[in-house]
């Protein structure tokens, strides 16, 4: 959501959904969450973060070997998932296109009203829903068997736990698991 009559399109800041704002340059690249001065935690998510950084990316393999885009990127991805949390929480997440503004480096950038941790959840909770969907379709009743069971036995928040452990890198030459 591109503020009027800033040049290039860019939006310069974004009203939070707890009715603080924050500049775009305030959100640095590498930011995941930041702390409010409303209290609360917002998850950071720019089009530049990885979609592993929510699950592995053998997973993400899977994804865009399934998942057929439509639209201006060349896969599926972080933008994406991403229109997915917006769409399922309109009230709690907000974007802005920065790709006018050549300083922020992003062109992106999405802050949700709950913290990282909960937004990882939820992500992760809906590639497994597109993920149940994809199946469904399948022509082979013991995948889709299969499929549902399995994901009857899959606790979201262990595996974001998991994850999130496994993916804490300590320095810049730390790489994934």
């Amino acid at each position: 959501m591109a503020e009027p009559g800033v040049p290039g399109g860019a939006a310069e800041s974004l009203d939070l959904p707890c009715g603080r704002t924050v500049s775009v340059r305030d959100i640095d690249i590498g930011v995941r969450e930041f702390e409010c001065r409303c209290g609360a935690d917002h998850a950071v998510v720019t089009d530049a973060h990885p979609l592993a950084r929510f699950v592995p990316e053998s997973i993400v393999d899977v994804l865009r070997a399934a998942v057929d885009t439509a639209d201006d990127f060349e896969e599926f991805s972080t933008p994406h998932v991403m229109g997915m949390v917006a769409e399922e929480f309109p009230e709690q997440v907000v974007s802005a296109d920065t790709s006018g503004d050549g300083q922020v480096g992003y062109a992106l950038v999405w802050v949700a009203d709950f913290d990282a941790r909960r937004l990882h959840e939820v992500v992760v909770e809906l590639l497994v829903e597109l993920m149940e969907h994809a199946v469904s379709h399948a022509e082979d009743g013991s995948a889709v068997s299969e499929f549902e069971r399995r994901m009857q036995e899959f606790d979201v928040e262990a595996f974001v736990e998991r994850y999130r452990a496994e993916r804490e890198f300590e320095t810049e030459h730390d790489t994934a698991v």
